[in-house]
């Protein structure tokens, strides 16, 4: 693909789509409809753009006004982004820039096909509603589709997402657990550079089935990460997720999941630890659509210089969706007088028999315990640092997986030190 600087805002993305059209994998006129949805939407925050609730705290005004290309990646340079990240030794995709890598990739013995050789958009995602779900439908290349074949365990699979110089990347992704199936799915993205990384990915979780999917967001300083999954869970699925956002200077990871089983569980947790002027938002939405279904969400922030952490979370009960047991959680820690949260908890119910609960909390390290481990001779420096790992100790206790937890927590680590530095 030859490097070419595109204009900027919401007309340079329909100008390149303009250029490609007929020569894009897949529905012709899906894409259409989702170019012609995002002609009318824009960005979020661009000019022009109408008001949308859901991004009210969030602006792409700075994606509106950057300039994207489409560069190539040298094998070498993707090899030494994938040195430093945790991977396991398990089956890993590796997406270079959108493309998928065979050469770098170890593929699982069950469960992969190529997905864009005929791509399926799939039956979840709203283009009409989601400028940015529009945006990946119009533009989407290339991306994985796991399947795993009924009461097959896949172990642990890595889908790995590199990014390099100045590019727009919007990948595609679908993973199906049929009926009674199991499968770890760690997700990670990083890169160097500017870049726009913007990933759709559309989850089913069959009858009995569970889907673990953990995501490490470790992006560039310079980028801009936004990532929308849906997900549907039928009777007795288990939906497990926990999204570690510690890169970009913009980042939101949104989550729609649909319960549409009796006895379908989701669990959406996640930490954010953001410094300087980043801005990450945390956005999801949890429809229990059956009876005897359970949620449970805790978000940890952790805010420092001048940082902005946004939470919005949604939980709809419907009207035959009784016995439903619903709960979130936002909590923030403030380590600077100049950070800020927003939080914006959200019950719709509609059944009579239900259990729903949400709460917020936003304070500063306590001075008390600073000095207690100050008196211990500990420096100033690493008693914040023990602190902030007890403030985030509970979200990452969450993710079972001993190996996965302990790179995660090697993430969190690196991410303090590059705070003292």
């Amino acid at each position: 693909m030859s490097a070419t600087t595109t204009r900027t805002g919401a007309a340079g993305f329909l100008g390149r789509y303009e250029a490609l059209a007929g020569k894009l994998p897949g529905d012709s006129s899906l894409r259409a409809a989702a170019a012609a949805a995002f002609r009318a939407a824009g960005l979020p925050g661009g000019t022009n753009q109408r008001r949308i609730e859901a991004w009210k705290y969030t602006s792409l005004r700075q994606v509106a006004e950057a300039r994207f290309q489409s560069p190539t990646t040298p094998r070498h340079e993707a090899e030494t982004i994938l040195a430093g990240l945790p991977l396991l030794n398990a089956p890993r995709l590796i997406f270079v820039n959108g493309a998928f890598r065979n050469d770098l990739s170890v593929l699982p013995g069950t469960g992969f096909a190529c997905f864009f050789a005929q791509p399926d958009f799939g039956t979840l995602s709203w283009p009409d509603r989601e400028p940015m779900v529009a945006l990946n439908t119009m533009l989407t290349q290339d991306g994985a589709a796991l399947t795993m074949p009924a009461g097959h365990d896949g172990g642990i699979v890595q889908m790995v997402s590199i990014a390099a110089g100045n590019s727009d990347i919007h990948p595609r992704h679908s993973i199906r657990l049929d009926r009674g199936a199991r499968m770890t799915l760690l997700e990670i993205s990083a890169g160097q550079g500017n870049y726009l990384l913007n990933t759709v990915a559309e989850v089913h979780v069959a009858s009995g089935a569970s889907l673990t999917h953990i995501r490490l967001q470790d992006e560039a300083a310079g980028a801009f990460h936004v990532s929308t999954t849906y997900a549907d869970v039928e009777a007795g699925g288990t939906y497990d997720s926990f999204t570690l956002n510690l890169g970009a200077q913009l980042s939101r990871t949104e989550v729609h999941v649909n319960l549409t089983g009796p006895g379908s569980i989701a669990h959406l947790n996640a930490a954010q630890l953001l410094a300087g002027s980043q801005h990450g938002d945390f956005t999801s939405v949890v429809s229990h659509s059956a009876p005897g279904c359970t949620s449970r969400q805790t978000v940890k922030n952790v805010l420092a210089g001048r940082s902005r952490g946004v939470f919005q979370g949604r939980i709809e009960v419907a009207r035959h969706a009784q016995k439903t047991d619903g709960y979130q959680m936002n909590q923030a820690l403030l380590l600077s007088p100049d950070a800020e949260i927003d939080a914006k908890p959200e019950l719709e119910i509609f059944a009579d028999d239900v259990k729903c609960s949400h709460g917020a909390t936003v304070g500063e390290l306590e001075a008390d315990q600073l000095f207690y481990l100050r008196s211990r001779g500990i420096g100033e420096a690493e008693a914040r640092s023990i602190l902030v790992r007890a403030f985030l100790a509970e979200a990452l206790d969450a993710v079972a997986n001993d190996t996965i937890r302990g790179g995660l927590e090697i993430a969190v680590e690196g991410w303090w030190r590059r705070q003292r530095a």
